[in-house]
């Protein structure tokens, strides 16, 4: 290992220094000079063993967030969940109703996100956790997206690499949206 430090250079330096200025003034570097192959691998955490407590004792816990849920009666421990989740599973469809969302119509994402592509699948997706309700599967323009067609081993259109994502019905506005070419991309984007 190789450690420099360097000194910022400065006008004048009292005579004493405060700590706080000692710190802002050092810069302290260190440099692993080992191969790569010998350094060990500390970014990928699948690697890292990691303590995993069973649900039974788990669910046991006083002090809990799972316990916490229980004596407030939330999340599925609500005694109006089951039609709770069934509003929301109406409301998802009547919003894919409301957008006129069929497959095979172009769309693209709503808000911040530029995407565009083809509407692929609209329904419920299993694998994915949370609440059911219908989801709508597109196919991208562009290999910006997070699988292909498929989640969890389940295959629910056909994509290329990348080029699949599914989105709740409210992120989709369908239309006549052309394929994204780079002048529709804009400035802001051509600087990243």
């Amino acid at each position: 290992m190789v450690t420099s430090l360097h000194r910022f250079p400065h006008a004048s330096i009292p005579a004493r220094i405060e700590p706080s200025l000692v710190q802002a003034l050092i810069h302290h570097q260190v440099q692993d000079t080992r191969p790569p192959s010998a350094r060990a691998n500390l970014t990928n955490v699948a690697d890292v063993p990691k303590y995993v407590m069973p649900a039974e004792t788990y669910s046991t816990l006083p002090d809990s967030v799972l316990a916490w849920k229980k004596a407030n009666k939330l999340g599925r421990f609500d005694p109006h969940a089951p039609e709770i989740e069934k509003r929301k599973i109406h409301e998802g469809w009547t919003e894919v109703e409301a957008r006129g969302i069929t497959t095979g119509k172009r769309c693209r994402l709503k808000d911040d996100d530029t995407r565009r592509g083809k509407v692929a699948f609209i329904g419920d997706v299993d694998e994915i956790p949370g609440l059911k309700g219908p989801w709508v599967g597109i196919v991208l323009d562009e290999p910006i997206g997070k699988n292909d067609g498929s989640v969890g081993g389940k295959r629910y259109f056909d994509c290329g690499e990348k080029k699949g994502v599914f989105v709740r019905p409210e992120r989709v506005e369908v239309g006549d949206w052309g394929v994204l070419v780079d002048e529709d991309i804009g400035e802001e984007m051509e600087e990243i």
